[in-house]
């Protein structure tokens, strides 16, 4: 997929929200790329695309406090369901008296 394709995508899903382009020192131009916004919504960093020397470069936000959360609920899933595991059916040996 090309950067072209990419952008027709992402203008046609739901409204971005396009920032000024900022030229740096060393000659490239940043755009920053948000999602959403309006009728009193924040607007979401998507990313930013990076033009230098005729190139463009797509670099994707990202958001590493729902990675972590998302990580911590895995975790938290996983170990309500071996608990509930091992209570129904314990790994050690039934040491009751039959008889």
């Amino acid at each position: 997929m090309t950067i072209r394709d990419r952008l027709e995508q992402m203008v046609t899903e739901s409204p971005m929200v396009f920032g000024e382009p900022i030229r740096t020192t060393d000659g490239a131009t940043v755009i920053t790329v948000a999602r959403g916004g309006g009728f009193g919504r924040s607007a979401k960093p998507v990313g930013v695309f990076v033009l230098h020397d005729g190139r463009a470069h797509w670099t994707p936000a990202v958001d590493a406090t729902r990675i972590a959360q998302l990580g911590e609920m895995i975790g938290l899933v996983t170990g309500v369901v071996v608990a509930l595991a091992i209570l129904r059916r314990p790994p050690w040996p039934d040491l009751r008296r039959r008889g």
